[in-house]
């Protein structure tokens, strides 16, 4: 989707008091197509529609904008997540599908990505509360995953915490060489981490 086609769907909810949300819609396209470092309050809100006031009326600097633009990427992961548990499919297949997906999201959405778990907030310690709460919350929900499936022998390891996190880390550097360019070809970001599984999996499954 567009942004232009994103404004002109959300135009019509700026009444019903949508208008944080087409902010961030907005913002999250143009860091996609600009960078991070194109993104300002006064170019949003010219971008949107609006006045500036209004911009900063949900957000009141630019750090405060870039934070929620990482917890909405947050929670459409954790979204991804609670759908991925909610399905019928086999437990190898659901750990398989979580490891694919965490490697799609990061790298269909890079910018955004690099504001969930990059220096730009992180390193500065100017993390919001919104932000703290959902990505706490997004990997305990992976902490939950990992525990069940360490439980029926699945995975590998005895801590879903350490698990979670060696997990994750794997994950997240293999993604950053994509996202940095180290790897060229994005297409093949799916052949490592399935490469990568029998590192996870237990041998008697």
């Amino acid at each position: 989707m567009t942004l232009q086609t994103a404004l002109k769907k959300n135009n019509s909810h700026y009444h019903h008091g949508n208008l944080r949300q087409t902010l961030l819609s907005a913002a999250t396209h143009m860091i996609a197509e600009k960078g991070i470092e194109s993104l300002s309050l006064r170019k949003l809100a010219e971008k949107v529609g609006v006045s500036r006031t209004a911009a900063y009326h949900y957000f009141k600097d630019k750090n405060d904008l870039l934070c929620a633009i990482a917890a909405n990427g947050f929670r459409r992961w954790q979204q991804s997540l609670d759908q991925l548990s909610s399905n019928q499919l086999p437990d190898r297949q659901k750990f398989e599908q979580y490891i694919l997906g965490y490697m799609a999201f990061a790298t269909s959405n890079p910018e955004e990505y690099e504001l969930m778990f990059g220096r730009c907030i992180w390193k500065q310690s100017k993390c919001t509360n919104e932000l703290q709460d959902i990505s706490h919350s997004t990997f305990q929900r992976q902490v939950e995953m990992i525990e069940y499936w360490q439980s029926i022998g699945l995975v590998v390891g005895d801590n879903p915490v350490r698990s979670a996190q060696i997990i994750w880390g794997t994950l997240h550097g293999i993604a950053k060489l994509f996202i940095d360019g180290v790897y060229a070809d994005v297409g093949r970001a799916e052949e490592i981490v399935i490469s990568a599984l029998p590192m996870f999996i237990a041998p008697k499954v």
